[in-house]
């Protein structure tokens, strides 16, 4: 209940900043009697597309800290998160990227998951689930993967992806909108009821379509990241931490944090045009076929 509170809130907070913002900046209505300006559609569209995006990415980090209750370390008070911060600090020094935040997060499922907008100041969390569970070489492995998250730049890329297609569905279902209420409905000024019915239903639509694009390249990004990892911790760590997680069939991640951590869940048919991460036996096929 916390994470779903927690989750509307911030997605609540975003919405009126940018409202506010637009206003402050002088920018047109979109609707008018005679119609849609298109002009200022594609702004409206564009800053609440792009905005909304840029800043959960910008407050990823404090997100996910407050949802997983993620404690950063510090300083270390036990072997085991000694070993985790000097682990991830020899990693981020080979992928060439500034030391991230390290952290725990209290949860009896295998999983971890990297997050923030700077390459330079990202933030990697495992879980304790993880941390008793793996042994430190398949640890290791999954840290390695993580940072490659980072280092790839895949969270800003994700974000400007989303933004686009943001952009695209709130454009577009309001076109659809316009159209369906003048030539269909005969709506000759302003906007009759047939135009918020059909825009809904549209952006509906059009943002499941669109979900399928970003779920195509959020698991492009993982076959990478599972290179990555290779690379860092070695490729018989990197597909025995799969083979663990596999096995484990650990639950997946909130779905803010989900395209960012090493697990995914077990789709087939359409549900699979709609997962973050491809299957385990895909991924870890893939790194067995690396010469």
């Amino acid at each position: 209940m916390k994470r779903i509170i927690l989750f509307l809130a911030t997605n609540l907070a975003i919405v009126l900043v940018l409202s506010i913002s637009m206003r402050l900046l002088g920018i047109a209505p979109y609707l008018q009697a005679s119609g849609i300006d298109p002009g200022a559609l594609l702004i409206f569209a564009a800053v609440m597309g792009f905005g909304g995006s840029l800043i959960s990415l910008a407050m990823s980090k404090w997100s996910a800290k407050m949802a997983m209750g993620v404690q950063v370390i510090e300083a270390p008070a036990n072997s085991t998160e000694f070993w985790l911060v000097e682990t991830v600090r020899k990693q981020a020094e080979k992928a060439g990227i500034g030391m991230p935040e390290v952290g725990i997060y209290d949860s009896a499922e295998v999983n971890a998951f990297a997050t923030g907008m700077n390459r330079d100041h990202a933030l990697v969390a495992v879980s304790t689930g993880l941390l008793q569970q793996m042994t430190r070489q398949e640890a290791e492995a999954v840290l390695g993967h993580e940072i490659s998250h980072v280092a790839n730049g895949d969270m800003v890329t994700l974000a400007l992806i989303q933004g686009v297609v943001n952009t695209f569905v709130m454009f577009l279902s309001r076109v659809i909108g316009h159209l369906v209420d003048r030539v269909v409905f005969k709506t000759e000024r302003g906007q009759g009821p047939a135009f918020f019915i059909t825009m809904i239903v549209a952006e509906l639509v059009l943002g499941i379509l669109a979900s399928i694009i970003v779920m195509w390249f959020s698991r492009q990004r993982e076959f990478r990241a599972d290179r990555g990892g290779a690379q860092l911790a070695g490729r018989q760590n990197m597909i025995a931490a799969l083979q663990r997680l596999a096995a484990l069939h650990p639950a997946p991640l909130p779905d803010k944090m989900a395209a960012f951590g090493i697990s995914g869940g077990i789709g087939s048919g359409i549900k699979r045009l709609f997962m973050t991460h491809p299957p385990l036996e895909e991924r870890i096929a893939a790194l067995q076929a690396q010469v």
